[in-house]
């Protein structure tokens, strides 16, 4: 599997792979899937944008940008989306991992992440595995698609 930076001709599939978990409603906050144009100017506008590229297939991808501005703009904040078919293939731990090391080169502190659905074990389980430590978490922080809500986990890693 090779990470690297994604390019013009990638955004079909970066297109495909993100709307498929928006549309999940289960784990991104965004509800409004992105439109092929839409989708040159928000990953372009990120401090890192990559794929997860498996025999010349894009199988996942990750976007990586500050969490917040000025005196806290050295934490990082980073969302992974994998395709629908490799999900619980490793290729998650390989985007994140990647992620952590981007992070370092990219001057930021801390990655930090602000909403982890309390139901996305995969997701919880990775995150622990590579040492992300818990913050806490937000009763009822995140409103699933069917209209119930979830507790949000907050995490961080020192990079």
């Amino acid at each position: 599997m090779n990470i690297r930076a994604y390019t013009e001709r990638d955004l079909p599939a970066m297109c495909e792979i993100w709307n498929t978990v928006v549309e999940e409603g289960n784990a991104f906050p965004q509800e409004e899937p992105l439109t092929l144009e839409g989708a040159g100017a928000f990953f372009a506008a990120q401090s890192f944008s990559a794929v997860a590229e498996q025999e010349g297939r894009i199988v996942g991808l990750y976007i990586l940008h500050p969490n917040n501005v000025g005196r806290c703009g050295h934490l990082a904040n980073a969302s992974y989306a994998v395709a629908r078919g490799t999900r619980g293939l490793g290729v998650g731990e390989h985007l994140v991992r990647h992620c952590l090391q981007k992070g370092r080169d990219l001057g930021f502190r801390v990655l930090q992440f602000n909403a982890v659905v309390s139901s996305n074990s995969a997701a919880l389980h990775l995150y622990e595995k590579l040492g992300f430590v818990r913050l806490g978490k937000v009763p009822g922080g995140f409103r699933m698609k069917d209209g119930s809500f979830e507790d949000i986990i907050l995490f961080y890693h020192t990079l």
